[in-house]
């Protein structure tokens, strides 16, 4: 299973002032003695970021007691989990994404068996489940040096993950390169 110990997870961060606090969860499940991950594929129809690959997430609203109740709330409404079957683990580090200046704080948490979901069509078009293994594979995943506005660090890192008929990249492939690099670093450790 994935090493989501409490060690290798963060502390929480400062909102920075402009951007937008917002919250995905990354749900975990061992299904048949491999790890999995929840992911999701946006409607086509939203204004921004329509069909890209995501967690499930979003902005804090006003009546969320915290980033967390954020991120179980958005989870609830876009894939139809139930909140009470899920045990949170802790949170990778949050950063600031670049076009939506949004703070994202992901939340690692599992459930004990692979959950049945369904897709708000509002929000999502499809729930995927993803076995880590292939997101680990070699020929998967690639990285792309990016030139961008001062403003928004210089040159950075882009990860891309290829899976069976989808891409993630961005926001989505930075916090799954953190989680596969944290989960490697604690198997090593064993």
């Amino acid at each position: 299973m994935v090493d989501t110990s409490p060690r290798f997870l963060t502390s929480p961060a400062t909102v920075p002032p402009g951007s937008a606090p917002s919250a995905v969860l990354v749900l975990l499940y061992e299904h048949q003695g491999e790890p999995w991950v929840v992911l999701t594929r946006r409607a086509w129809h939203l204004r921004h970021h329509a069909g890209e690959v995501s967690f499930p997430g979003g902005r804090r609203e006003p009546g969320d007691a915290d980033l967390w109740a954020t991120a179980l709330r958005e989870a609830t409404e876009e894939i139809g989990l139930d909140p009470g079957s899920v045990s949170r683990i802790g949170r990778l580090d949050s950063f600031v994404t670049v076009g939506s200046r949004s703070l994202v704080c992901p939340f690692v948490a599992t459930v004990d068996q692979r959950p049945d979901l369904v897709p708000d069509p509002v929000e999502v078009d499809r729930v995927l489940h993803v076995p880590l293994a292939e997101l680990t594979d070699p020929e998967s995943w690639r990285e792309e040096v990016w030139s961008l506005d001062a403003a928004f660090g210089g040159e950075r890192t882009m990860t891309f993950f290829e899976l069976h008929g989808d891409t993630v990249w961005g926001a989505t492939a930075a916090v799954l390169r953190r989680l596969l690099t944290m989960t490697i670093m604690g198997a090593a450790a064993r």
